[in-house]
C-alpha cells in the first residue's frame, strides 16, 4: 500500500517515537568526527543480542500491522545478519524495501550492536516443485 495508514509512512520517516532510553552520542565511545575508536575487537566478537532484536521486532510490528502487514524474526547469523519474513499486506507492497532499509534496518542497527544488516529469505530458501506442462 503505497499510500498505507499514517504508521507505517512515519516508521519509515523515523517520525515514530521509539526510544525507550537516551540516545547514544555517536561520539560517546571517545571517537572523534571521523569516526569511532580503532579498537573493535570487544565489537567485533561479541554475538547480536536475540533478545534485543526480538524486543526490536515488537517494537515495530504495531506500525507495520496497521498497514495490514507484519513481521517475522526468521534469525540471526554470526555476522550480524538479521532474517525477518514480512507478511500480509507487505508481501505485495511496492514500498516494502523501503520499508525494510529504511524503517526496519535503521531502527534495529541503531538499537541492537552488532547488526550489520536486515534481510527477507531468499528465494533460493524455499522448496521449488517439479514445473508440470498441460
Amino acid at each position: 500500500m503505497i499510500g498505507g495508514s499514517v504508521g507505517l509512512s512515519n516508521l519509515v520517516r523515523g517520525a515514530i517515537d521509539l526510544s525507550e532510553e537516551t540516545p547514544k552520542s555517536p561520539f560517546a565511545d571517545g571517537g572523534g568526527p571521523t569516526g569511532p575508536s580503532t579498537d573493535d575487537s570487544a565489537d567485533a566478537a561479541a554475538p547480536v543480542d536475540l533478545g534485543a532484536v526480538e524486543d526490536v521486532i515488537e517494537i515495530i510490528r504495531p506500525a507495520i500491522q496497521a498497514d495490514g502487514g507484519d513481521i517475522v524474526l526468521k534469525g540471526v547469523d554470526d555476522s550480524g545478519v538479521v532474517t525477518v519474513e514480512l507478511q500480509g499486506a507487505c508481501v505485495s507492497c511496492p514500498a516494502s524495501t523501503v520499508t525494510m532499509k529504511a524503517g526496519i534496518e535503521r531502527i534495529m542497527k541503531d538499537r541492537v550492536p552488532g547488526v550489520t544488516a536486515v534481510v527477507q529469505p531468499d528465494d533460493e530458501d524455499f522448496e521449488v516443485g517439479t514445473a508440470v506442462s498441460l
